[in-house]
């Protein structure tokens, strides 16, 4: 059939299952929406309030449902506006096609009105980019645009497309989308898993570090499976959490520069270290030369790059993960580490996490929550302290429950993201947890959440500063506040009802289930401001680039 460029574009998205789309209209996108108008009751757009809402609202759709997220962008500062939003789903690899509209082929180059070479900028940030100058090439690159974004490690993908390629006609014909499964790299052998069978006989000490690749790959069960093979504890990443069970007796929270005193003084104490689908962060290792140095250690991940570098390992599996722990798992026979684990149930009693309960402070917050949705919510957050807390206090279960930007450490992310992962799972209870210094960057999306009336409860951590960054200030800059009091005459609840939200503050902890049980009974956007006091603390917590066994807490500090 003979379609227009726009037409394509739109049956593409329909071929790959596409059912939402976030975005921003613009001149040289304008033929894209009209056709996306003629087809709104089987692609629904939602209108973000900035092109940065809507990169992160399809990462967050895409993190909470394992679709690949889409948004779209006109040109010039329309497409540059997608960069952070693209950027951050590179670092965590999330799968997303951005696509852009740019100006006619014989404008480009020529510094013409909202121009900008977007597939230039996000060459660094993105597994491939596209800029389509003919109509012809248009349908096989969305194809090959969405392949590349799902397969192997998955990732963002840029489609740029001059605007008279959305005017220009060419045939079309249909086709099915390629699977991601058929797309797995895999280069393991029988040979390393017998090794790290052989291992795993030797050693007296295992521990299973595990991170967001087995989330992404869907290994979870194989995971769990493996620590009661080898009867060992499980510690997790930011990008890991839900990957492993919260409650279960064999988790001892997460490790690295925040992680517990547990996780970190454990992995330091470990003969075996297997790390499943993590990258060893600088947040996870601290000083790269002392982490784990007692242990031998197996990394499986399916990006060959992330072998060995930023951590010299014994054994590197190149696999899809939860073909790699399915096969190895059939291997193994059952391990017995009873004085092992005894001493990690010891390190957990000794080192439990905990914080002031005679007042109000985002710990108590957070297990409200946890204890109110009864571990079901699907939380996202943005960055900094909340962001720790969040991750520490709330038990997750279950894996895509928890949205956060782990790679960049992006402020204002969490509210696009909850928008994002609120459409994708509608019948979740989803939370953004902010600070108040993130939640002014994008606190405009609240206008999107309204309009459309996007059930989601954002909770603001407000404690009048830059919380995690005047905490190193406090700690290691002799409490030179440069720049992070916060404490103007902002009123974030009178902002909130101004974009159409219900709008609750609590001051006291027993305000806190009241004002979460209502936000959740009302079935429409809420804003719950917390008011918390600005001298709180995240602890545990590791010095940069000190070993992950030098980790500190509240009680340290004090006995300094």
């Amino acid at each position: 059939m003979q379609l227009n460029g726009s037409e394509i574009v739109v049956e593409c998205l329909k071929e790959q299952g596409v059912d939402t789309v976030f975005g921003y209209p613009g001149g040289a996108i304008l033929n894209i929406y009209d056709a996306l108008y003629k087809h709104s009751s089987e692609i629904h757009h939602i209108l973000t309030s900035h092109e940065q809402g809507a990169a992160h609202a399809a990462d967050g759709y895409a993190r909470a449902t394992g679709k690949v997220g889409v948004c779209m962008a006109t040109s010039g500062p329309g497409a540059t506006n997608l960069v952070t939003g693209i950027a951050t789903a590179y670092m965590d690899s999330v799968p997303m096609v951005a696509i852009t509209a740019n100006v006619t082929l014989p404008l480009l180059g020529k510094d013409s009105f909202q121009e900008v070479d977007i597939a230039g900028v996000t060459m660094p940030i993105t597994k491939h980019g596209y800029i389509v100058k003919n109509v012809e090439e248009l349908a096989p690159t969305l194809r090959r645009a969405f392949e590349i974004a799902k397969s192997g490690r998955p990732g963002p993908v840029l489609v740029d497309i001059t605007k008279d390629v959305t005017a220009a006609v060419c045939e079309y014909t249909p086709e099915k989308p390629k699977t991601a499964s058929g797309n797995k790299k895999s280069a393991w052998t029988e040979e390393q898993l017998d090794t790290v069978v052989e291992y795993i006989k030797e050693a007296q000490k295992p521990f299973i570090y595990l991170g967001g690749g087995t989330i992404i790959s869907e290994a979870y069960e194989e995971a769990a499976r493996l620590a009661e093979l080898i009867d060992a504890p499980v510690c997790d990443t930011l990008m890991g959490k839900g990957g492993f069970d919260g409650r279960s007796p064999r988790y001892t929270g997460m490790i690295g520069m925040h992680g517990t005193k547990t996780s970190n003084l454990g992995v330091s104490q470990c003969d075996l270290l297997i790390a499943l689908g993590a990258r060893f962060s600088d947040r996870v290792t601290g000083n790269p030369r002392k982490f784990a140095e007692n242990a031998r250690i197996v990394q499986i991940d399916i990006d060959a790059a992330e072998i060995n570098k930023n951590i010299r390992v014994d054994m590197g599996i190149v696999g899809d993960l939860k073909e790699v722990l399915s096969r190895l798992n059939k291997k193994l026979k059952k391990q017995d580490h009873g004085c092992w684990m005894k001493e990690i149930e010891a390190l957990k009693e000794k080192y439990p996490l905990k914080y002031d309960d005679s007042r109000l402070s985002c710990p108590y917050v957070i297990e409200t929550i946890d204890r109110v949705t009864k571990g079901e919510a699907l939380i996202t957050t943005d960055v900094g302290q909340h962001q720790m807390w969040a991750a520490q206090y709330y038990r997750y279960t279950k894996p895509r429950t928890f949205l956060s930007s782990g790679g960049l450490g992006t402020m204002g992310y969490g509210l696009g993201a909850c928008i994002g992962a609120q459409v994708g799972q509608p019948d979740k209870i989803c939370i953004n947890i902010a600070g108040d210094g993130c939640f002014r960057m994008n606190m405009n999306e609240l206008a999107t959440a309204s309009r459309y009336n996007i059930p989601i409860i954002n909770v603001i951590i407000n404690n009048r500063v830059l919380g995690m960054v005047r905490q190193w200030q406090t700690l290691f800059y002799g409490k030179r506040y440069s720049q992070t009091v916060l404490d103007d005459k902002v009123d974030f609840c009178k902002v909130a009802e101004a974009l159409g939200c219900t709008a609750i503050r609590v001051t006291t902890k027993e305000e806190m289930q009241p004002a979460i049980e209502k936000a959740i009974s009302l079935k429409s956007p809420v804003v719950i401001e917390c008011m918390i006091p600005e001298d709180d603390k995240v602890f545990p917590m590791v010095p940069a680039g000190a070993p992950i066994a030098e980790v500190f807490d509240g009680d340290d500090v004090k006995n300094d």
